[in-house]
């Protein structure tokens, strides 16, 4: 546990030496709330929206998006990035194996995806009265199952990637649609049946629903939930079954 602590670390120092990545992955979302909150017509009540506000559905849909800078655009490129200079290869003959470089990557992206999505709900509270999760255990419960959705999807992407640059190219184009059907250009909640519908079985479309019905104070949807379980296992199965360490 030692060993694993100092690498996590170590590891959490050099991403903050990559000012673009720690802007996206940590500034960016919160900002991006500050912006959709600051238009008035974000924070109007909406019959058709049930009487929520646009901001309401916004504050979710912005904390996935933290885990996704996370699983699909850092994770993956890391990985294919240390195994193509041959740093994963060189680590099996020290007693450090590659296995915990995997595991303190993912506690660093875990725990600076939670501190975001900590900000993100102070933001929205204390700027613009987005309510805090009604049902916390439940919302803790989408969060974590929404995380290991994605960051299992980022670990496929980096088995796959031949090189750090393709898996940061796949990771991009993974990263947009699955952004759209979590909600970003157009809430679940305004999407014609067919999108919704398709939204319902991707894996942050699942968490955002979840969030949302966490945060109104009921618990995540059985759909949501074993869609977000299928999305775990399918994806960390295939990613275990080939990723390559060199």
């Amino acid at each position: 546990m030692s060993a694993l602590f100092r690498l996590t670390v170590t590891e959490t120092k050099l991403f903050f030496r990559e000012p673009m990545g720690v802007f996206f992955a940590l500034a960016f979302p919160p900002i991006l709330l500050v912006i959709l909150g600051s238009v008035p017509s974000m924070r109007h009540a909406d019959p058709a929206l049930g009487g929520l506000r646009v901001i309401d559905l916004y504050a979710p849909i912005v904390v996935v998006m933290a885990i996704a800078m996370f699983a699909v655009n850092g994770l993956p490129q890391l990985l294919g990035t240390y195994r193509e200079k041959g740093i994963l290869r060189r680590m099996r003959t020290t007693p450090v194996k590659p296995g915990l470089v995997l595991a303190a990557q993912l506690l660093m992206a875990t725990a600076l995806s939670v501190s975001t999505m900590v900000v993100i709900l102070a933001i929205g509270r204390l700027a613009f009265q987005v309510h805090l999760p009604s049902q916390l255990a439940g919302y803790v419960i989408a969060y974590v199952l929404a995380a290991l959705a994605m960051f299992a999807i980022g670990l496929l992407v980096a088995s796959v990637a031949s090189s750090g640059k393709a898996a940061g190219a796949i990771g991009t184009v993974l990263f947009f649609p699955t952004m759209f059907f979590a909600g970003l250009w157009v809430p679940r909640a305004s999407m014609p049946d067919v999108l919704r519908r398709i939204s319902d079985f991707t894996p942050l479309g699942a968490g955002v629903q979840s969030l949302q019905d966490a945060a109104g104070g009921h618990w995540p949807q059985l759909l949501h939930v074993a869609v977000m379980l299928g999305w775990v296992v399918v994806a960390g199965g295939l990613a275990a079954r080939y990723f390559r360490w060199e």
